[in-house]
């Protein structure tokens, strides 16, 4: 995507498209992140979520293109964990895993379950100990957070920022979880407009 290439993150260890496993980690031209269920590199978005969400962080300002996000020099790494909404927690932990052996700052996760995934779990308490930021959506499903246990946001690490989704009029969207305990803020998230996965503009 025109707004987003120049701030993707770039593995330096990995040559483009030779089709091998230059830094030996078990990735082929995993050159700017990771499908761990094809093992591979190729970061294509199924869902156009992944760009979206990419956008609103990380579009590249004062560029005269599309839209500007949150960061406009941030580095961003993709992982694909999720295909078409659904993942396995091996996938979704390989690539927490695998943002901390690579360097991540902070690792932002547009998901969750009400099941708690001890594979993940483990996962995210690595981050823990790496001084990682883990940022965390409460959810989509009007629960509270507090009665309701949302995850990853509600494992009891204290890198973890579990963020709520509020309207443009500043009031909590009404699909949004919440938590007077474990929500930790609110950011807008509803009418955004970024980029998406199916276009290059």
């Amino acid at each position: 995507h025109e707004d987003l290439a120049d701030n993707l993150w770039h593995n330096p260890g990995e040559i483009p498209d030779d089709g091998l496993d230059n830094d030996g980690n078990g990735f082929v031209d995993d050159v700017h992140g990771i499908d761990p269920t094809t093992l591979n590199g190729d970061v294509s978005d199924t869902t156009g979520h992944g760009t979206h969400v990419s956008g609103t962080i990380g579009a590249r300002g004062n560029n005269g293109l599309g839209v500007v996000g949150v960061a406009w020099r941030v580095q961003l790494m993709a992982l694909k964990g999720l295909r078409l909404g659904n993942g396995k927690s091996s996938d979704l932990a390989t690539c927490i895993d695998y943002a901390r052996e690579n360097g991540a700052d902070m690792i932002n996760n547009s998901w969750g379950s009400t099941r708690r995934k001890q594979l993940i779990a483990e996962a995210v308490a690595a981050t823990h100990e790496a001084g990682i930021l883990f940022i965390v959506a409460a959810g989509n499903k009007r629960l509270d957070n507090d009665i309701v246990p949302n995850y990853p946001s509600n494992y009891p690490f204290d890198n973890i920022v579990t963020v709520a989704s509020h309207a443009p009029d500043g009031q909590l969207s009404d699909f949004s979880n919440f938590g007077e305990h474990s929500v930790h803020l609110a950011a807008p998230g509803f009418d955004i407009i970024s980029t998406w996965g199916d276009s290059d503009n």
